[in-house]
């Protein structure tokens, strides 16, 4: 294992922050996967993954099983990770710029497109090799102005080469879900059945550039901006975001299944040699991101659950009601369609407009942005 140190912009004098990566196996022998850990840096369950994938991808490469190449950033934000306000934890959000550390990565496509125009070779035709050359100088391309933009240029340019990207992430509250791009569903489909996650959420424009979009999207979207030079290109990337749970499920036993998982999607993805151990026991399904409804709370109050989180509800079955411990009155919603109870907010008080959870249909019926905030 080679532990490499990638120093950020300094946002001020005395002041320097880096991102660590641990890079496992050997560059060009094979497939790669890039692994990270907590972009929004208070989702804690993951960071206890990425401990256990350390020992266990160690153990891989010590009796020679890796393909290709592992990397892992077990610590994807160190911003967000010193940021507190009044002692709770902010790293969803800079605090600096407002934004959202998984929003607002490059489209590398047009840019790229342009670089391969210029060097197209006698058929006229973009290969995988000469793309990745130039998505590279395309990434090295980017600004590094502030510590921000530094960090999101790092992750990309360590992203640029993989095979297989999983984004680690959790919710206030969940079942284990997952979302990747919509054709990509068929390769990520063993990654859910071996996490056990009873949802996938498919999109192939979310919304303001998150992190796996910007890798896995980027190639079709290359392929659209070349045209017929583009036609060989493969969809060479298969980028998910892995929600592990809730924000307080950090215990030692479910980081450890969810580590052999992952391990055991990386055989399937062929950057480890082996058998994969089993299947999480899941039946495995995909629907529309677009298909997925919040409940907003219709006014501030104690928010109390009526319906279990992973349960499949029919429409108009009450999931959570909003008391006003003021008034006495209290209003309950109702889930507005058929589908599946996978995520809820953690406070128990919540503020008119306050998303309280989330409900997956099978149906699309929602438009534009399509994440949360």
């Amino acid at each position: 294992m080679q532990l490499r140190h990638h120093r950020l912009t300094s946002p001020a004098p005395g002041t320097t922050r880096e991102l660590v990566s641990l890079h496992y196996g050997t560059p060009g022998a094979g497939p790669k996967a890039l692994i990270q850990a907590s972009l929004h840096a208070d989702e804690v369950p993951p960071m206890l993954v990425a401990h256990h994938l350390r020992h266990l991808l160690s153990r891989l490469e010590a009796e020679g099983r890796l393909a290709g190449e592992v990397v892992l950033v077990p610590v994807a934000n160190p911003l967000g990770l010193s940021q507190q306000l009044l002692r709770q934890p902010i790293g969803r959000f800079d605090l600096s710029s407002g934004q959202n550390f998984n929003r607002h990565y490059s489209d590398l496509a047009p840019r790229v497109a342009e670089l391969l125009q210029q060097t197209l070779g006698p058929d006229g035709r973009a290969t995988l090799a000469t793309a990745r050359a130039a998505q590279r100088q395309a990434c090295n391309e980017l600004p590094r102005a502030d510590e921000l933009a530094s960090l999101r240029r790092t992750l990309m340019e360590l992203a640029l080469d993989a095979d297989t990207v999983l984004d680690l992430h959790c919710d206030h509250e969940a079942v284990v879900h997952l979302y990747t791009a919509t054709p990509l569903w068929p390769q990520v489909a063993p990654l859910a059945q071996l996490l056990g996650a009873p949802l996938t959420l498919l999109a192939t424009q979310s919304g303001d550039e998150p992190f796996d979009e910007a890798c896995s999207m980027f190639w079709p979207r290359l392929a659209e901006c070349l045209g017929p030079a583009g036609a060989a290109l493969p969809a060479a990337c298969v980028a998910v975001t892995v929600e592990l749970r809730g924000e307080a499920d950090v215990d030692h036993a479910l980081a450890e299944r969810d580590a052999q998982a992952i391990v055991d999607y990386l055989a399937v993805r062929g950057v480890l040699n082996g058998p994969v151990a089993g299947d999480g026991g899941s039946n495995a399904t995909a629907r529309p991101l677009a298909g997925s409804q919040p409940l907003v709370a219709p006014h501030g109050g104690v928010l109390v659950y009526h319906a279990r989180l992973g349960a499949e509800l029919r429409a108009g079955e009450p999931v959570a009601e909003v008391v006003d411990p003021l008034t006495g009155a209290s209003t309950t919603r109702s889930s507005p369609i058929d589908g599946l109870f996978y995520a809820r907010i953690a406070r128990r008080f919540v503020h008119a407009g306050h998303t309280l959870a989330k409900v997956a249909g099978h149906v699309a019926q929602r438009q534009g942005k399509l994440l949360s905030a």
